[in-house]
């Protein structure tokens, strides 16, 4: 195997194999780094536009991985096979309202261990954890960082619920 692979670097060439290693770190990258993703629908209005604006998530916060409530969090929607992008309110053992306010409804939930809470910001548009429940952690594929199109309106997303480091 390894005479195999010696001569097949030599026929190959140093442009050839730099392009293999180029396209593999980029894999990499795009596999456990960041990744770029389109939103559609209207549910994260107005953090996030209803269709076409491009996102970047941070893998490395896959599986809830340094997610804290008040994030935008991408994941694997739990009663389908789409992703969806909404916001964290709950983390396990945190006791969530499970309608909106405007419903009069004051029932409350505790999300159970290994599972997070999500809705969407524009909660009279959302399909999120009041239809399906609590998010199994393992699902979430990571966070939200950046709206970077369309480019004129890029973006950091902010949590609203965290201080500004700043002061």
């Amino acid at each position: 195997m390894a005479q195999f692979l010696r001569y097949l670097v030599s026929q190959l060439g140093p442009p050839t194999i730099l392009a293999i290693q180029s396209v593999s770190a980029a894999h990499l990258f795009w596999k456990h780094g960041l990744d770029l993703r389109f939103t559609s629908g209207a549910s994260m209005l107005p953090t996030l536009e209803a269709d076409g604006d491009a996102v970047l998530i941070s893998n490395l916060h896959r599986h809830g991985r340094g997610v804290s409530v008040g994030d935008v969090v991408a994941f694997k929607i739990p009663v389908n096979d789409h992703d969806g992008i909404k916001r964290v309110i709950g983390l396990p053992g945190d006791f969530v309202m499970v309608d909106t306010p405007e419903s009069g409804s004051e029932t409350m939930v505790q999300v159970p261990p290994g599972h997070c809470w999500v809705v969407g910001d524009n909660m009279l548009a959302s399909r999120d954890s009041r239809l399906y429940g609590p998010i199994p952690l393992a699902m979430v594929r990571g966070k939200v960082l950046a709206r970077v199109w369309p480019f004129s309106e890029s973006k950091w997303l902010r949590n609203p619920l965290k201080r500004p480091e700043n002061h």
